[in-house]
C-alpha cells in the first residue's frame, strides 16, 4: 500500500498504477502514516469516530481522499472551536 502523501506537490513523477486498490490504505499503513496505533484506529471504527473505512471480509480499507477530507474537517472543527472560545471572553 502507498503512503497518503498529504503534501500538495511531490518531487517524483506520479506513478501510474491501474490496480484495483490504488488510492486505498489498509489499517496498518494508515496507523503508520498518522503515527497512531492500529488499536486506536480499531477503537475509532467501533465508536464511529475517525476517518471513514470500508470492510472487505476481514480487511479494513481507508480511501486516501476520504482520510484527507476527514483531516480537513478536524482542522476546521478545531479552528471553529478556537474562534468561539475567543469570542466568549
Amino acid at each position: 500500500m502507498k503512503k497518503i502523501g498529504l503534501s500538495a506537490t511531490e518531487d517524483a513523477a506520479p506513478e501510474v498504477d491501474s490496480g484495483l486498490l490504488t488510492g486505498w490504505l489498509n489499517r496498518t499503513d494508515l496507523a503508520r502514516e498518522l503515527t497512531l496505533s492500529v488499536d486506536t484506529l480499531q477503537r475509532w471504527e467501533t465508536r464511529r469516530m475517525g476517518p471513514p473505512c470500508v470492510r472487505v471480509g476481514r480487511k479494513v480499507l481507508y480511501r486516501m481522499e476520504a482520510v484527507r477530507d476527514w483531516l480537513r474537517e478536524q482542522e476546521a472543527r478545531k479552528a471553529g472551536v478556537g474562534r468561539a472560545v475567543a469570542g466568549r471572553r
